[in-house]
């Protein structure tokens, strides 16, 4: 395999790794702060259906964005309101949010625009472009160096960058601030976060929506950056590959990275069946690649549940003691 051809591949993995590592480390902060959430793939759904929506109405990919969010956030509020507020099932909760998603997102898109669930195109301005970093067609030609920073860190669209951004910023909340210490804590030992006069359900509440936010922008790029439109169930189980690699990476976000870009590897292999073919010498079944991340994804869930040690607080409601 020559540089070229593995730059690209690892190019189409940033590409395919981005949905997953946002969705990823919204479930981070979520569960780091004891709610489990495995609506994560409805949020994405609903947060790309109204992306595409405003985007193509408006023309404006930014206000897309701020729609999908704001879709997300609804579903967040909901999954919040029910998990904290009523101290309810929080699996159940997610699971309804998901439903419900996948529902009401075909019959509003199909009420909307009547093409059997789907949004129109989207194009220009209605959908992030890939950006030419500076000096990236200077550099195109030096040996190595030039290569890596065109084919490779060049040429993403914006929201693959905030992905990046995203890792570091989520490392530093949560080790080297008080807020990131409190969530922490509140996903661990909540009682010793009440007793210290720290509200746990603002806490709880706060992670919930920041939870929110990221899948609000994951889901967006899945409709305006990814692809160039919404159609139905684009989500395709990211959601639950992303709670996955969460547990693979065991709840801390560098591990997550490197976690996320290997489904996305595995799902950019299973776009050149012939690279697969040159370099092992016998050809795979497409259909096998295209499996080969929900294989991962059981793989993972059976092997490092128990393994992978949960804030012990998750999954708990917390009542207040009198």
């Amino acid at each position: 395999m020559d540089l070229l051809t593995l730059l690209q591949l690892l190019d189409s993995a940033v590409r395919l790794a981005t949905p997953l590592l946002l969705a990823c480390i919204a479930g981070l902060y979520s569960e780091r702060a004891g709610i489990f959430d495995i609506g994560l793939e409805g949020k994405m759904l609903a947060a790309a259906f109204l992306s595409a929506a405003v985007a193509y109405t408006t023309g404006n990919v930014w206000i897309g964005l701020l729609a999908g969010i704001g879709a997300s956030l609804l579903l967040s509020a909901i999954h919040g309101i029910a998990s904290i507020t009523f101290r309810g099932n929080q699996l159940i909760s997610g699971v309804a949010i998901n439903f419900l998603a996948a529902g009401l997102t075909v019959v509003i898109a199909q009420s909307w625009f009547a093409q059997g669930g789907r949004t129109p195109q989207l194009a220009g301005a209605a959908r992030f472009n890939p950006i030419t970093l500076p000096f990236a067609d200077a550099l195109r030609d030096v040996p190595v160096i030039g290569p890596i920073y065109y084919e490779l860190i060049s040429g993403h669209t914006a929201l693959v960058y905030v992905a990046l951004v995203i890792v570091p910023l989520t490392w530093w909340i949560l080790y080297a601030t008080r807020f990131g210490l409190r969530l922490r804590a509140v996903g661990e030992n909540p009682a010793a976060v009440d007793t210290a006069g720290v509200s746990v359900v603002g806490l709880r509440f706060a992670a919930v929506g920041i939870c929110g936010v990221l899948c609000g922008i994951a889901g967006a790029y899945l409709a305006t950056a990814l692809q160039a439109g919404f159609t139905k169930d684009m989500s395709a189980g990211r959601g639950y590959i992303a709670l996955a690699a969460l547990i693979f990476a065991k709840w801390k976000p560098w591990p997550c990275l490197w976690a996320t870009l290997l489904f996305g590897l595995l799902q950019a292999l299973a776009l050149r069946p012939d690279l697969i073919q040159r370099t092992l010498g016998f050809s795979v079944q497409t259909q096998l690649l295209d499996a080969l991340p929900y294989i991962l994804t059981v793989v993972i869930l059976a092997g490092f549940v128990g393994k992978a040690i949960p804030p012990r607080a998750g999954g708990e409601p917390y009542v207040k003691e009198r």
